[in-house]
């Protein structure tokens, strides 16, 4: 049922249809392109996730990300792992004052604020997802040490050299010029500090003549609310443009011993990651038909969960071809001297 009351996020829910139409006109498969994408991308995005965030908080919990996994290691220990190695990778101290960049509800915000003992803002533009995030860091407990701002991370409302240490998890792929964003996290970030983050991107083994790649392509950018999809080559380069050092960087879904992807795979089955599997997202498809049928959900609801099973089919197909990351990590610093 909370999945059914929440669904539309802050759109009022005679209006979920409408953005339903809207959000997918953007997208290929529907006859959008990629310049108006990047043109439109605050809407798109807002519209996304105000759309698909009750259905990812009730598979994936509250952090909706994928992580570096072992074996005999379970998917939620795996994500909670994936967020303390970006904590230690950042040499994050206690009472170290820190930037999450397309925070989310803010699973991650919480969890490295509790492992390193610091003080995390979470940068997000969508107002679904902030209202909810505040009422989580109250009930965890980290709401004096923890905040939220509503802001664009292209035009970021806080003064140069303000952080410690920035982070973004499988968020800054949604930004519509790499360059722009990561020389806004320059610009707040203190000199001599570092910036961390997990990438969506396509691999070098990306086709862009191939028309099954274009495809895969284009059903991960319509189910999760992106302009476009860079190359794993483009983001080092936008990094260096902006001025930043690169320490070290690797597509940690290489050496993965249990692919990224498995919990979405049709072939796989877990209890413990059970609406994740083909047989719950079957089980949730119908329960939302049927609460959209009985008007406990709003009209355009089950074709919110068509593009996301449509993701899920673009994602597993993508790992498996190795054509798709979103695990493409870098740890970045910004020099002592430097020019803001």
């Amino acid at each position: 049922m909370d999945l059914a009351s929440n669904l539309g996020g802050k759109i009022d829910k005679s209006d979920v249809l409408t953005a339903v139409e809207k959000y997918e006109q953007y997208h290929v498969f529907h006859g959008g392109n990629e310049e108006e994408r990047k043109a439109n991308y605050t809407d798109m995005v807002n519209k996304y996730y105000d759309l698909a965030t009750s259905f990812y908080e009730y598979g994936w919990g509250e952090s909706f990300h994928f992580a570096h996994r072992w074996k005999g290691e379970s998917l939620r220990e795996s994500i909670k792992r994936h967020e303390h190695f970006l904590a230690l990778q950042l040499g994050i101290k206690p009472g170290h004052k820190v930037l999450d960049v397309g925070c989310g509800i803010g699973g991650p915000l919480r969890e490295i604020a509790r492992f390193s003992n610091s003080a995390v803002t979470g940068l997000n533009n969508n107002e679904y997802q902030i209202t909810r995030g505040k009422e989580l860091n109250r009930l965890a407990g980290v709401d004096k040490t923890c905040n939220f701002v509503k802001a664009d991370f292209m035009k970021m409302p806080f003064p140069e050299n303000s952080f410690d240490a920035v982070y973004a998890i499988e968020a800054t792929c949604h930004a519509p010029d790499a360059y722009g964003c990561y020389k806004e996290i320059y610009r707040v970030l203190k000199p001599g500090q570092c910036f961390a983050a997990y990438e969506w991107c396509m691999t070098d083994a990306f086709d862009p003549d191939n028309a099954e790649h274009q495809k895969i392509k284009g059903e991960i950018e319509i189910g999760d609310g992106l302009p476009d999809i860079r190359l794993t080559t483009k983001c080092l380069e936008a990094l260096k443009q902006a001025g930043f050092e690169v320490i070290w960087e690797k597509d940690l879904a290489k050496d993965s011993p249990v692919p990224w992807y498995l919990p979405l795979d049709k072939n796989h089955f877990s209890l413990s990651s059970f609406r994740l599997t083909a047989v719950g997202r079957f089980i949730t498809k119908n329960m939302v038909k049927i609460l959209e049928y009985i008007r406990l959900a709003p009209q355009g609801s089950q074709r919110v969960s068509n593009f996301l099973e449509q993701a899920a089919e673009g994602l597993v197909d993508g790992g498996r071809r190795e054509i798709f990351t979103p695990m493409y990590f870098f740890l970045a610093r910004k020099p002592e001297r430097c020019s803001s």
